[in-house]
């Protein structure tokens, strides 16, 4: 279902939160669930995926994450302040050690010349830190194309967390 190197970083994702004995939640917009798709491949993952929440809608950010409206309306939903809102409330609304969140703009459309197809905002969250956030360009390289490489960045992100 999923490319064998997504398979291969998603295995090694499992492993390490293993072996730290922590808890991994997402929240998921140009995704969709991608993450915790990826991730639930792999045989055993129940031990370190607590849960996944796919809010593609602003009324899933407010009502799952507990996002504010006005913070939304200020800086859209394709933002670093919503990402990083969306990877505390994740946090917070979840029995996890640690959270990542996406929100982008996936294509074809949609886009604008401030926040093109192809721009996707991460961020990671842990207890007692501020989130962290990534920023990424892409392109409009394609919708399919746009949300895998958006999960191999959380990804990323997630071993980089891991790793510090």
């Amino acid at each position: 279902m999923f490319p064998a190197d997504l398979i291969e970083d998603a295995s090694r994702l499992v492993a390490d939160l293993r072996a730290r004995g922590l808890r991994l939640a997402a929240a998921e917009s140009c995704t969709g669930g991608l993450i915790v798709g990826a991730l639930t491949e792999i045989p055993g993952a129940s031990d370190v995926v607590e849960r996944g929440f796919v809010t593609y809608s602003n009324a899933a950010k407010i009502g799952m994450l507990g996002l504010d409206l006005e913070l939304i309306t200020r800086h859209g939903a394709v933002s670093a302040e919503v990402a990083c809102a969306m990877a505390a409330g994740a946090l917070r609304s979840a029995a996890a050690d640690v959270a990542v969140a996406v929100t982008g703009v996936a294509g074809p459309g949609g886009g604008t010349l401030a926040k093109p197809v192809g721009l996707v905002h991460f961020a990671l969250a842990r207890s007692g830190a501020e989130p962290r956030h990534r920023e990424r360009r892409f392109g409009d390289i394609g919708r399919g194309p746009v949300r895998l490489a958006a999960v191999r960045e959380a990804f990323a992100l997630i071993a980089d967390e891991l790793a510090s």
